[in-house]
């Protein structure tokens, strides 16, 4: 079971994440981020080279929850910087396309999936920090989780973001308020 964990979550059902293929998120990202949108709209050019994780149920072929991991930096302006040297080197990754099936939000399957996708930044990237770019309806989810917002609010298409961020260093994790969910 390499790469997978399993946990129950809320009605006791047995959740398993495993890596998947960029394909098998598109029809997820499609439904609930983007519906008005066509799938290959929702297909990402770095696909390619992110880590895609999904999240199953027994008796569900597809999967219920898909994330995408990539090794990316922190926007450049948002770099920690040192006294008078350059940015620091700190290593971040960036999530993406993070959509969960309406009919099975509010069960914790999304913090079960987000909390696979942090380890593996931490130990497949080796990243120090994770960020995204949060939609602002849900960043009080976000927040529930550890993660804090930075920069300022911008819009893709006619939906308001802004970007957010967590420390996954292990003494961060440890007192995180992301791991008492």
């Amino acid at each position: 079971m390499s790469g997978q964990t399993e946990s129950e979550v809320k009605p006791r059902a047995v959740l398993r994440i495993t890596p998947i293929d960029a394909d098998a998120t598109l029809e997820l990202r499609q439904s609930v981020l983007w519906p008005s949108l066509s799938i290959a709209d929702v297909l990402l050019a770095e696909d390619g080279n992110g880590l895609h994780f999904g999240a199953f149920v027994p008796h569900h072929g597809k999967p219920i929850a898909v994330i995408s991991l990539f090794d990316e930096p922190l926007p450049e302006q948002h770099l920690v910087r040192c006294g008078n040297d350059s940015p620091s080197q700190t290593k971040a990754a960036r999530f993406r396309k993070f959509a969960c099936d309406l009919m099975h939000q509010n069960q914790g399957i999304g913090t079960h999936l987000l909390q696979h996708a942090v380890e593996a930044a931490r130990s497949k990237l080796g990243a120090s920090i994770i960020w995204c770019d949060a939609r602002t309806s849900s960043s009080a989810w976000y927040k529930k989780r550890g993660m804090i917002e930075f920069g300022d609010p911008f819009y893709k298409g006619d939906v308001q973001y802004i970007r957010m961020k967590m420390s996954l260093d292990a003494d961060t994790c440890k007192t995180s308020a992301y791991n008492a969910i």
